[in-house]
């Protein structure tokens, strides 16, 4: 009885979501100063540079500004996803420093959302011909020997997004419904494009269009008014064609702002057109030949 009780209350109580989820790529490292770093120490060793340092640091003063509506919105709380690599542990870290602890619900290393795995080290000459290689291929599709395709990342990310939604139905994160809750997860350039891609359904086809974040650049994906989120209520049309976004699809991100989630079949035309030969303006069935 006092299980079913319990059971009862979780159904009744009203699923509250985050308002911003928000994705960050790591500050310069010495792989990105230098590739051959990777031939000496192992990916996930590879640490920040002094200049990754600074821009972690700049990144959380801009985060909290943007959050706190630069002091205008006083209650709000963040939560903290993690790569468990050291370059976006010590991210983590200097962003962290624009927080103070009342501000921080928690935080959670996550393991599914690390980079792409390229192996274990990697030959400088040996990469520059692979990388050259999966241009010609499909950076998609395109497997590292002895490690990863970004659909492999894809594959992890997914299962990284369903838990984040259980943990926001069932409110493991402890949110109070009168705080405004910010999920940051501090990741790396392909996580977070295949992240967006799951998220915005994005083709195969738009993913490899995209480009690549710089370091401690963030895309903020904040609610709107219809329930879904959007990364144009705080990024401009240049911004997000810098990204690679096509027209349609900053066009469907400014729709998302106010647009009712059920309607987006019915909106995104553009999209069901990427998959038919047909236009589906007709109700009238097709006849058969």
């Amino acid at each position: 009885m006092q299980e079913n009780n319990h059971s009862n209350h979780q159904s009744g109580k009203k699923k509250v979501l985050p308002k911003r989820i928000i994705l960050v790529r790591h500050g310069e490292s010495e792989g990105n100063l230098d590739t051959s770093a990777y031939s000496k120490i192992p990916d996930y060793k590879i640490s920040l540079t002094e200049e990754g340092r600074a821009q972690a640091r700049l990144a959380g003063s801009h985060l909290r500004e943007l959050i706190s509506g630069h002091g205008s919105c006083p209650d709000w709380r963040v939560y903290f996803y993690v790569s468990p690599y050291e370059r976006t542990r010590s991210t983590l870290r200097e962003i962290g420093k624009s927080f103070s602890k009342k501000r921080v619900i928690g935080v959670r290393e996550e393991c599914r959302i690390r980079e792409q795995d390229f192996g274990n080290f990697q030959v400088q000459e040996r990469m520059k011909a692979i990388k050259e290689t999966r241009e010609k291929f499909g950076r998609f599709f395109y497997r590292f020997p002895e490690g990863e395709s970004a659909a492999d990342v894809f594959d992890r990310v997914s299962s990284f997004l369903e838990s984040l939604w259980r943990d926001i139905d069932l409110n493991r994160l402890h949110k109070d419904p009168c705080q405004d809750l910010n999920l940051i997860i501090i990741s790396h350039g392909l996580a977070s494009r295949v992240f967006l891609m799951k998220w915005f359904k994005w083709t195969v086809d738009q993913f490899e269009l995209l480009n690549n974040p710089e370091n401690c650049e963030f895309r903020v994906m904040e609610l709107g008014q219809g329930g879904d989120y959007s990364l144009a209520i705080n990024h401009t049309d240049e911004e997000m064609l810098e990204w690679g976004l096509s027209s349609d699809m900053i066009q469907d991100q400014k729709w998302r702002i106010t647009g009712n989630k059920a309607d987006w079949n019915d909106h995104c035309t553009w999209y069901l057109r990427s998959f038919f030969d047909y236009e589906l303006d007709s109700e009238n069935d097709v006849e058969s030949n």
